[in-house]
Formats: C-alpha cells, sequence, structure tokens
C-alpha cells in the first residue's frame, strides 16, 4: 500500500499521529528506540529530518535502525538538510511558501526530481507555511514568518499550496517552539482549504494536542516531546487526547 492511500484511510478513521526524529540529536539505536516506543503508544507514521545539522552517515544509519524497529511508515522530511536518503517508504517534498528564497520553495527539489522518479520513490507535496516563532528552520529556511495573528496570510498561503495542487497544508511554527500555532489561526485555516491540514511546532501536552485537533488539524506531528526523560507517558497522554 502507498503512504499516501495509507494517510487517507488513517485520516478516514480519525486524527493522525506522527513523530518526528531528529537523527542529529541521539544516536541511530536510540532514535530507532524512540521510534518503537512512538509505534508501541499508537503514532501513525514517523518523520526522519529537520536539521541541517545531519550528516549523511548519521542520516543513513538512523534509518537503517529505524526501518528495523518499526512496521509503520517511515517519512524523509528533509527540511534544512542537504543530506539525502532515498532507503524510506516515501518523501515528504515541502514546499516553504513564504521563504523569500527560490530553493526552499522550488530550487532544492528540482535538484533531485529526476532521481526520484527513476528510483519511482513515493514523494507527498505540502505547502509548508512557517509561522511566528519558527525556530530554527525558519532561520535556515530564510522564511518571512506569518504572525500569529495575521490569520488572512496564513489563509492565502494554504490556498495557494491547494490551487498548485499539493496533498497537505502544514502550518508550523517550529521545533522547540513556546506555543503551537494559535487554534484561531488553525480555525480559519482549515475552514477555507478541502486538503488535510498538518499542524507542528510547539506540541507538548495532551492540553496543546486537543485544542490544536479542537481547531481542526488533521495530523498532529511532535518531535520535542521525545527528546526528555518520561517521554513514553507524555507521548500516551497526547495521542489519548488526540484518539478520544
Amino acid at each position: 500500500m502507498k503512504v499516501k492511500e495509507y494517510l487517507n484511510n488513517k485520516l478516514a478513521q480519525g486524527a493522525v499521529h506522527i513523530t518526528l526524529i531528529d537523527p542529529s540529536r541521539q544516536v541511530p539505536e536510540a532514535a530507532g528506540r524512540l521510534a518503537e516506543t512512538a509505534q508501541e503508544v499508537g503514532s501513525d507514521l514517523i518523520f526522519l529530518g529537520g536539521s541541517a545539522n545531519i550528516t549523511q552517515r548519521a542520516l543513513v544509519e538512523t534509518v537503517d535502525v529505524v526501518k528495523q524497529r518499526t512496521s509503520i511508515p517511515v517519512l524523509f522530511y528533509p527540511a534544512g538538510t542537504e543530506s539525502l536518503s532515498l532507503n524510506l517508504d516515501a518523501f515528504l517534498f515541502l514546499s516553504m511558501l513564504n521563504s523569500s528564497n527560490p530553493h526552499f520553495i522550488s530550487g532544492a527539489h528540482a535538484k533531485i526530481a529526476l532521481v526520484l522518479k527513476r528510483l519511482e520513490v513515493e514523494t507527498i507535496s505540502a505547502g509548508y507555511i512557517m509561522v511566528e516563532p519558527g525556530m530554527k528552520i525558519a532561520e535556515l529556511g530564510e522564511a518571512e514568518l506569518v504572525s500569529r495573528d495575521n490569520f488572512w496570510k496564513a489563509i492565502g498561503y494554504a490556498l495557494a499550496a491547494e490551487f498548485m495542487g499539493m496533498d497537505f497544508v502544514y502550518l508550523e511554527a517550529g521545533n522547540g517552539a513556546a506555543q503551537p500555532v494559535p487554534a484561531g489561526m488553525i480555525r480559519a485555516v482549515k475552514r477555507e482549504i478541502s486538503i488535510p491540514l498538518i499542524v507542528g511546532g510547539g506540541i507538548r501536552t495532551a492540553i496543546d494536542a486537543r485544542r490544536v485537533r479542537q481547531a481542526g488539524a488533521d495530523i498532529v506531528v511532535t518531535g520535542t516531546v521525545i527528546e526528555n526523560a518520561g517521554y513514553r507517558e507524555r507521548l500516551r497522554s497526547i495521542l489519548s487526547a488526540l484518539k478520544e
């Protein structure tokens, strides 16, 4: 089954949760344990990537371990890195729509598009919209951040993503953000689009997850929550809030 079909089936049943693992933050074996725990408590997919500091060796070795220890789909999340791994279930084609640098909108994608086609790698496209504070990924992507009260600008980018034929809209506050994307913005964007909405960044608690979900997020991404002790129970509570 293709990952896109798997995702659509999951979305038909309710909210989807994705665990983001950054290979630069732990050794491959530790990343494998995190992924295994995420699957055990109910996460639906794994994103691997998200940092400019990922070396090619760390990425490839992490992919191998994570794939060995999990059975849920593992997607490459290439934001901010020049490293590349094709040994995954699909490639997330993130176009940072509010970047001031064309490289992050389509330039980086054009460099690898033919390789992905020749190797028949499944691609999933998402209009990636960076919302304040954006954190390191927004800095690396030279994003012109959408302010937290500018719902109209977020809607504009989201509709642009849909009209350009992208599979998903992705609102991102940034890994490590103090707060998630505002519920009002999520609600406003969801009301105007007809494709699924992904929300990530700053979601650390069950309360955060429930608020984001109730505002309209179809898919919720968490990352930082798994980087500290006691992550299993915190992740379990987040999943319970999403799946209730």
